[in-house]
């Protein structure tokens, strides 16, 4: 199954997909920054929000809003992987719908921290995302969350999730959201100081598009509306069935006010 081929800080904001990148960052600056930035929270972190950059009202939301996704959406059995685990808080809830999963990081003490707090059922492996030590159509499903906000760009993480996946297998990729007001809020602010940007908003029409060129079909869009940790009092109201379908028949309403979304997406049936 392993190839030989050899061919976040705190829940926040990020640039578009369909923006230039910040000409300041080069991809070894920023990628490398950031692969520093995880390893730093896994060494100083226990809980499985901090180990991945997140708060932990955020993961939660999160977490819940995945499993709602997932109870409505018939999913394949067979071998899974979580690509870019970090703690294994996905890695662990796909072993308890009997999935066999392959927890991917490539950071050493994220990867340490979950093998020692999480499910021994979950083989961990070290491995840079754009480049996954997986033979092609190999795998039944994917799931790579929390990643593409550190990336340069996210052509060639969604160009490896398909590759991997067999005919009929399943990719779930998740990205924040650069057209969410208070995102390109904090852009705009950035900007007039001259800061770089610290993450990497997506547009969610570059998801879909880098996703169907790859050879997915059936793809869906899901807005992840979320609260600021500070205002987690009030989440519950944005997940209400009414709310979410506001969410998914008011487009418009996803695209200003979800702090991310996620695309699910199928490798056709030859």
């Amino acid at each position: 199954m392993i190839s030989n081929n050899k061919s976040k800080e705190k829940e926040t904001t990020g640039v578009s997909g369909q923006y230039p990148p910040d000409k300041k960052l080069s991809q070894n600056s920023f990628e490398k920054k950031w692969r520093k930035r995880f390893e730093g929270f896994a060494v100083n972190s226990e809980d499985d929000a901090a180990i991945a950059g997140w708060s932990s009202t955020g993961l939660k939301a999160r977490l819940r809003h995945f499993v709602h996704l997932w109870k409505r959406i018939p999913s394949n059995d067979g071998l899974w992987l979580d690509i870019g685990c970090g703690a294994g808080t996905y890695s662990a809830f796909l072993v308890e719908q009997n999935k066999s999963v392959i927890g991917f990081d490539y950071s050493l003490p994220t990867l340490q921290k979950a093998r020692k707090k999480g499910t021994g059922l979950v083989c961990w492996c070290a491995a840079d995302v754009n480049k996954i030590p997986v033979k092609r159509n190999s795998v039944d499903g994917v799931i790579c969350f929390g990643v593409t906000q550190a990336l340069v760009n996210s052509e060639t993480v969604v160009s490896e999730l398909a590759r991997v996946v067999r005919p009929g297998g399943q990719v779930w990729i998740d990205a924040l959201n650069g057209w969410c007001l208070p995102h390109l809020w904090e852009a705009l602010l950035r900007w007039a100081r001259g800061r770089p940007m610290h993450l990497r908003y997506e547009s969610h029409h570059h998801i879909r598009r880098l996703m169907q060129s790859n050879g997915l079909e059936n793809v869906e869009l899901y807005w992840l509306p979320i609260f600021p940790s500070r205002y987690h009092r009030f989440q519950w109201i944005v997940e209400t069935s009414t709310m979410q379908w506001f969410f998914c028949y008011i487009p418009l309403l996803g695209t200003l006010f979800s702090h991310a979304f996620i695309f699910r997406g199928e490798r056709p049936l030859k």
